[in-house]
């Protein structure tokens, strides 16, 4: 009779559950608070969906993690970090663009975590979760172009033929005549203007609701480097006269009330910042043109040390969980010292 051997989970599914458990936890209080609220129909359904999907998440995980006999992480709960009571912080329409973008971002990190799995559970899993975030992003997108809200990157003319570089002038840009950007870089802008709109909205909000002072600050400086941003990556499309995203500057209301903990809040910035540390990363690689590149550089090292600023102000406040990590070989070796 064959014996079935139990394979231990790999560091990186570890990290896997790990940080899936974390961010679903934190995505179903901020999806049932925004249900509370929100009035539009077509988008409450979308709520909903995403809401289903982030529970179910959880209910899964929570067994995976038991199976495997490891402790569940403390992630984020209702009567710790949300007040269903607060009124609205933030419009409906927010609220679509926030989950098309959620699904964006889950795409992504569901598709790293599938690359980086080896057990066929853990790759059916994420492949699964994969399959669900793909539709909540087509599901949210179909919403915001029936209501007219789906901000489109510029049109550029159609090329007549192939063509290949030239000269080396092609990859210049801090001295002399810049040539136009290539699609990817407009690509690349454009949407880094988007997720920054995104980013600058959900901190105002936050700014005006937190209960530390140095929370608030933190949210306040957070406002000002998304604003610097947008402004900057809307020079460099001006330059070579293309749109611009429109700014949204409704999205947050004037409400003060506190709908989330200090935590949730903290978390969730510093969260969504780190993606933002990747996604300048990856738009550094792809852009050809110098100066876009010492660009995204400067860029990208004010959002890290704005991230370890929120991670200390986490640290000193006992909101930052931490993940599995490895032995520390050396104390071990000492420890009979």
């Amino acid at each position: 009779m064959e014996t079935k051997h139990h394979i231990d989970l790999t560091s990186a599914e570890m990290a896997n559950l790990w940080t899936a458990y974390i961010n679903d936890t934190m995505v179903i209080c901020v999806l049932k608070y925004a249900l509370a609220t929100v009035q539009d129909t077509e988008i409450r359904a979308v709520l909903e969906f995403a809401l289903q999907l982030s529970q179910s998440h959880v209910q899964q995980l929570t067994a995976m993690f038991n199976e495997e006999q490891l402790p569940i992480p403390d992630g984020f709960n209702e009567n710790e970090d949300l007040n269903l009571q607060a009124p609205p912080l933030f419009t409906d329409t927010y609220y679509l663009t926030y989950i098309h973008n959620m699904g964006k971002i889950g795409i992504e990190s569901y598709g790293m975590a599938l690359a980086n799995s080896s057990r066929t559970d853990q790759s059916q899993y994420f492949t699964n979760c994969l399959t669900e975030y793909t539709q909540l992003f087509n599901q949210a997108l179909q919403v915001l172009l029936s209501k007219g809200n789906h901000t489109r990157s510029p049109h550029i003319p159609k090329p007549k033929q192939v063509q290949y570089v030239q000269k080396q002038s092609y990859l210049t840009g801090w001295f002399g005549k810049r040539r136009p950007l290539n699609a990817i870089e407009i690509g690349n802008i454009y949407f880094s203007m988007i997720r920054n709109m995104l980013g600058e909205a959900l901190v105002t909000g936050f700014s005006q609701v937190a209960k530390s002072q140095e929370v608030r600050n933190f949210m306040v400086r957070g406002r000002d480097i998304s604003a610097k941003h947008i402004e900057i990556f809307g020079s460099v499309l001006s330059e070579d006269h293309l749109p611009p995203a429109s700014k949204w500057d409704a999205e947050a209301t004037d409400s003060t009330v506190a709908p989330f903990s200090d935590k949730l809040m903290m978390f969730h910035v510093t969260a969504l910042v780190s993606i933002g540390i990747s996604h300048y990363g990856a738009s550094l690689g792809t852009s050809a043109r110098r100066d876009l590149g010492a660009l995204y550089s400067r860029l990208m090292a004010e959002i890290v040390q704005y991230a370890e600023d929120g991670a200390n102000i986490m640290i000193d406040n006992g909101w930052l969980e931490q993940p599995p990590q490895a032995p520390d070989r050396d104390q071990l070796a000492n420890k009979n010292d």
